[in-house]
């Protein structure tokens, strides 16, 4: 990729050029796929069509686990920055693509490394934990990640006495020191979606669908996860809707994980939960940007590639690798 009109592609951070309106583009998605040997992962959070031409779908640890496992030379990864990041950091020997590298993250963009490393050396003697929704380089000043699914279980695992920073969402933070009753250190950070529900909406929505159960992702606020039957990952809210016998849910995180939900019981019914504006959803607009036009051009130029350093990758593959041998001992 050495022309001037790909390098300008490159330096535009995504790829929106014009397709050919008479092909097919799945079928060119699949070819492409074929022909490059790669692999596409989406997040739960992506458009429904682009989830259902994924070769994986999940949360962001486990789809770059389940990436670096395949013999595939390229991922592209349909989600945002930090997750793209993760794959490298799994698999660095191949290449990541991520069809808008304007996907980013409020959470992400809430911690940045620099401040953060000023934050750790007030605070010596404690534990860094980082909550894998985060750049690269914050997980390289960290000694533990965590997961959503993890985060309690990682936290309890740890000595009483050890003392505790906890980044960089603060809402999972609180969820965390209120089910172990640790007292830890909290970057204030936070994800724009989780923190955009109503309360108010909600206890309506509630008394319109009264045999609904509401299912909320800890990523929430205080006020909203005090209100839920269910609080757990994204891939545990899809899990407790298959299981649950109720047929209706009201679902507090980003609406695009109802279309996995949808399918997988086709019987239920399942409701957005409502944000403090306008909009009758809550979506991720970071996660929006990635579109089957971008998935598209994304593998055919094999632009734009996400990179890292190897002192990079190597920091923080340590903590990861950390959290994994903790989950691996606990059987978590």
């Amino acid at each position: 990729m050495n022309t001037t009109f790909e390098r300008d592609l490159e330096s535009k951070g995504f790829i929106d050029t014009p397709i050919d309106p008479t092909i097919d583009i799945v079928t060119e998605i699949q070819r492409l796929k074929k022909e490059k040997n790669a692999v596409i992962l989406a997040h739960y959070y992506q458009e429904p069509e682009i989830q259902d031409i994924a070769d994986y779908i999940g949360d962001s640890l486990g789809l770059s686990q389940q990436a670096a496992l395949t013999d595939a030379d390229v991922i592209v990864f349909a989600g945002v920055h930090f997750m793209a990041e993760t794959a490298k950091i799994l698999s660095p020997s191949k290449k990541v693509l991520l069809p808008d590298l304007k996907a980013g993250c409020s959470l992400s963009d809430s911690c940045p490394p620099h401040l953060f490393a000023k934050f750790k050396k007030q605070y010596p003697d404690h534990l860094v934990i980082t909550y894998v929704n985060c750049t690269a380089e914050l997980k390289a000043l960290s000694d533990i990640v965590c997961t959503s699914s993890n985060a309690v279980q990682i936290v309890q695992s740890l000595p009483s006495n050890q003392k505790i920073i906890f980044g960089p969402d603060k809402n999972l933070g609180e969820y965390v020191k209120k089910k172990t009753g640790r007292d830890m250190v909290l970057w204030n950070g936070a994800c724009m979606v989780h923190e955009i529900f109503s309360q108010d909406k909600i206890i309506d929505l509630r008394k319109q669908f009264p045999d609904a159960k509401f299912i909320a992702h800890p990523e929430c606020e205080d006020h909203i996860l005090n209100q839920a039957d269910y609080i757990g990952s994204t891939s545990g809210m899809l899990k407790y809707t298959i299981e649950n016998s109720a047929q209706q849910f009201i679902v507090a995180t980003e609406s695009g994980i109802l279309h996995q939900m949808q399918k997988a019981s086709p019987m239920k019914t399942f409701i957005p939960a409502p944000p403090n504006n306008t909009c009758a959803c809550n979506d991720c607009p970071h996660m929006k940007l990635n579109t089957l036009e971008k998935l598209y051009n994304c593998l055919y130029f094999e632009l734009p590639e996400v990179t890292l350093t190897e002192g990079i990758v190597e920091r923080a593959r340590q903590p990861i690798e950390r959290m994994l041998e903790i989950s691996a001992r606990f059987g978590l």
